[in-house]
């Protein structure tokens, strides 16, 4: 029988022949005979096009999806890329990649987390990284795979520009003094004296340290562009690093002996309401540890490699924290040229 329920289950589904000797077999979506067999007979007639016509075959999103999702195996956003295609999934599934409209896709877009246990309101930025994760599948379908004859264009929506934010030593030095596990303490601490991401950190091995020599090393399928990132080590490293000999064969960083696979939220944020500092993320360590460098003078290139950021652009919002070789130039305005500032007279 073409069309069938499986056990345990109230939707049917299709299986067939097609007339080249391949085989259609898919969950139908629905628990109605009648659209079912409606569906049929659409795949039947469509397969027999291809055969005996040469049409192309009609790809449905979720196989779409499975394709992309392998050949964006290894990235470093793979993990949120899995999860926008999830969300997709669940709205568009089955459907023929050629039905799905622009306007379909953007009234869809999620306002709120999709994780579960998680209801939070997603921000702007964070609503453009499912449309952009979207929009390259169906450019990948239009183009390399040749699937689409186009792909709906997506436009991103403007962001709002954010301020950095960053906190100074002395909030710092409170900060890790507020959090009450060792493994944390010492995970933060290396934190603000290297400006490494979060991962790279608990990720860290012995193998990428070299204690003598004062460095350490990310490896290029470790960073997030994807380049390797040479990691010179001050003081303040290089005891958090000695702190840590013995207590693990593999990684520098555990907790009793256990990699720390994740990273205690909860913790983390009670740790700064106890020294008094809101808002303050994790990853806004690696933007205390930028601030800091641009205010001690460090020239915006040698940032860039120090953080091991992929454009020049990225380093740029660090720049207006320390405008001091501009200060010859603001000379050029003054009303008047004498020494002190102008007189203004009030007109009667």
């Amino acid at each position: 029988m073409s069309i069938r329920r499986r056990k345990g289950s109230d939707a049917w589904f299709i299986d067939f022949r097609t007339p080249g000797g391949g085989r259609i077999r898919q969950t139908a979506g629905t628990t109605d005979r009648k659209e079912a067999q409606e569906l049929h007979d659409k795949l039947k007639h469509e397969a027999w096009r291809v055969a005996k016509l040469g049409d192309k075959p009609r790809r449905t999103f979720d196989e779409a999806a499975l394709r992309y999702l392998r050949e964006q195996a290894g990235k470093a956003d793979y993990k949120s890329k899995v999860r926008h295609v999830k969300y997709w999934r669940s709205i568009f599934g089955i459907r023929a990649l050629d039905t799905i409209t622009r306007d379909e896709i953007l009234t869809t877009l999620p306002d709120r987390a999709s994780q579960k246990g998680c209801d939070k309101v997603l921000t702007p930025s964070t609503r453009n990284r499912y449309l952009a994760t979207i929009r390259a599948m169906l450019n990948d379908a239009a183009g390399d795979w040749e699937w689409l004859e186009r792909a709906p264009k997506l436009t991103t929506a403007k962001e709002p520009a954010g301020r950095i934010r960053w906190i100074t030593r002395d909030e710092a030095r409170r900060l890790l003094a507020a959090i009450d596990l060792d493994w944390m303490r010492d995970i933060a601490a290396f934190g603000f004296a290297t400006g490494l991401r979060q991962s790279n950190i608990i990720e860290l091995e012995w193998s990428q340290v070299d204690l003598q020599a004062r460095r350490a090393w990310i490896h290029p399928d470790q960073a997030k562009a994807r380049k390797s990132i040479g990691v010179p080590l001050n003081a303040e490293a290089v005891a958090i690093v000695r702190r840590q000999l013995g207590l693990h064969e593999r990684y520098v960083f555990s907790c009793g002996g256990v990699a720390p696979w994740y990273w205690d939220t909860k913790r983390w944020m009670a740790a700064c309401k106890r020294a008094g500092i809101e808002r303050f993320r994790f990853h806004d360590v690696r933007h205390t540890w930028a601030s800091w460098h641009v205010q001690g003078g460090t020239p915006l290139n040698r940032l860039m490699e120090l953080g091991g950021w992929a454009s020049y652009e990225m380093v740029l919002r660090y720049a207006h924290l320390a405008p001091d070789h501009l200060k010859p130039h603001a000379d050029a305005v003054l009303m008047s040229t004498e020494a002190g500032a102008p007189r203004l007279v009030a007109v009667k």
